[in-house]
């Protein structure tokens, strides 16, 4: 990913849940963190968070069980306020499930996690 990155919300969301797709969690991160990075500050938290949970499933996908959970647990603490009323179609209540579920157990399969509602 170019350090320079900039895309908008939209855009930045189908390239993080394409790399999600294929099993590039940490380049989902650093395209949800330059996302994080220009947004208002309405915003940051809620892009912050989903910047965590892609790094979250990266830590799982490395072994790192006890750096996921940590992670998983603030990213959905930090998205959670952004469920009334999610941006973009983000699908923050089921993002914020699917990260408290993966810190309570071995995941040995796939993990999918789906950004979006639309």
């Amino acid at each position: 990913m170019p350090d320079d990155l900039d895309m908008p919300p939209a855009e930045a969301l189908v390239e993080a849940q394409r790399l999600l797709d294929a099993d590039r969690p940490f380049h989902a991160h650093e395209v949800l963190e330059a996302v994080w990075k220009a947004a208002p500050e309405s915003e940051r938290e809620l892009w912050r968070g989903l910047a965590q949970v892609a790094v979250g499933i990266t830590h799982l996908r490395r072994g790192n069980a006890r750096g996921a959970e940590s992670l998983l647990s603030r990213a959905a603490d930090r998205i959670v306020p952004y469920q009334e009323a999610p941006p973009y179609g983000i699908d923050v209540r089921g993002i914020v499930r699917q990260a408290r579920d993966l810190t309570r157990g071995p995941h040995d399969g796939p993990i999918t996690l789906r950004l979006s509602t639309d």
